[in-house]
C-alpha cells in the first residue's frame, strides 16, 4: 500500500512538472540563443559567488571519497539520511554518490513521513545552495528596484533584449507596490563578446544604473561606456551555476528558481502560497 501511495503521488508530481515545464515555461521565458553560449566560455564565478570553504577534519571520509570523484572537493559531498549514500554538489546541481564512490546517480530523493507527505528533499538542498551562492554577491553589484524593507526580495537574472525580462521590466512599479523588491542580475542568453552582453556592460557602466537599465529595456540608445568591474561575466557565471536557462530567471527568497515571466499578482499567490505553506 505504502509503494502504491508513492508512486500514485510521484507519479501525479511528475505529471504536473512535466506540463508546467512544457507549457508554460516555453510561452513566458526566453530561452538561450542558438542552444549555447557563443563566445569564449566562462569560468565559473568561483572566486565571487562561493562561501568559504568548510573546514574537513583529516579523519573525515569525504577526503577518500572526492579524491575518486573528478573535480570533486570533500565539501562538495554530505552524507544523506540513506546509509552508504551521500550528496554531491556542484553550484545548484545534486547528484548523489555510493560511499564506495563506485556508482553515481541523479534523481530526487524524496522522505516518506508519518503524515503522509513526501518532502524533496533534492529540492530543498537546491534551495540551500541557490541562497548560499547568491549571498556571497553584495547588493552593491545588483541593480535593486523597490524598498529595503519590502515583504518580500527576488532575484532576477535578466536579459536586457528578452522580450519577457522587458514586460517583467515594464512592471516593475506594480511589483514594488504589491511590496515585492526587485535586484537584477545580468544573464545575457546569447553569451560573451554579443550584442545582448555589451548593452549589460553599458547599463552597468552608466551613472545612472536604473534609468540605463530601464532605457535600454525599452529600446533606447545607450552611450557607449567602458569601466573596469564589470559584474556581468560574473552574474553570468553564477546564473549558469544556479541552474538558470532562460531568461527571466526568478530566485525567491526560499532559493526556488522560477524559470520564466510571472505577473504581478501570480507571483504575490505564488509567495503567499510559499509562506502558508511554512
Amino acid at each position: 500500500m505504502i509503494e502504491r501511495a508513492i508512486t500514485a503521488r510521484l507519479g501525479l508530481m511528475h505529471m504536473r512538472i512535466t506540463l508546467l515545464a512544457g507549457l508554460l515555461v516555453p510561452l513566458m521565458a526566453c530561452s538561450e540563443v542558438g542552444g549555447a553560449p557563443q563566445g569564449d566560455p566562462v569560468a565559473p564565478a568561483a572566486d565571487a559567488a562561493s562561501a568559504p570553504a568548510e573546514a574537513i577534519a583529516a579523519d573525515d571520509p569525504r577526503i577518500a571519497l572526492a579524491a575518486k570523484i573528478p573535480d570533486t572537493r570533500p565539501e562538495d559531498l554530505r552524507a544523506t539520511p540513506v546509509a552508504g549514500i551521500y550528496e554531491i554538489t556542484h553550484g545548484a546541481e545534486v547528484s548523489y554518490v555510493t560511499a564506495d564512490a563506485k556508482y553515481v546517480f541523479s534523481g530526487d530523493l524524496y522522505q516518506i513521513t508519518a503524515s503522509g507527505e513526501f518532502p524533496n528533499l533534492s529540492d530543498q538542498r537546491r534551495n540551500e545552495l541557490r541562497l548560499k551562492l547568491l549571498a556571497a554577491v553584495p547588493e552593491s553589484e545588483m541593480i535593486i528596484f523597490g524598498k529595503a524593507d519590502s515583504p518580500h526580495t527576488i532575484t532576477v537574472f535578466t536579459d536586457i533584449d528578452c522580450p519577457w525580462c522587458q514586460r517583467l521590466h515594464s512592471e516593475i512599479d506594480e511589483y514594488n507596490r504589491l511590496g515585492v523588491r526587485v535586484r537584477y542580475l545580468f544573464y545575457p542568453r546569447s553569451g560573451p563578446d554579443t550584442e545582448s552582453w555589451f548593452k549589460a556592460d553599458t547599463v552597468w557602466c552608466s551613472r545612472d544604473r536604473k534609468a540605463a537599465l530601464t532605457r535600454a529595456k525599452q529600446g533606447g540608445e545607450l552611450k557607449t561606456a567602458d569601466c573596469p568591474g564589470s559584474p556581468v561575466a560574473r552574474d553570468y557565471a553564477l546564473g549558469r551555476e544556479l541552474g538558470v536557462t532562460g531568461t527571466p530567471g526568478l530566485v525567491l527568497e526560499t532559493g526556488e528558481l522560477v524559470p520564466g515571466y510571472l505577473s504581478p499578482p501570480q507571483l504575490i499567490m505564488h509567495l503567499r502560497g510559499r509562506d502558508a505553506a511554512k
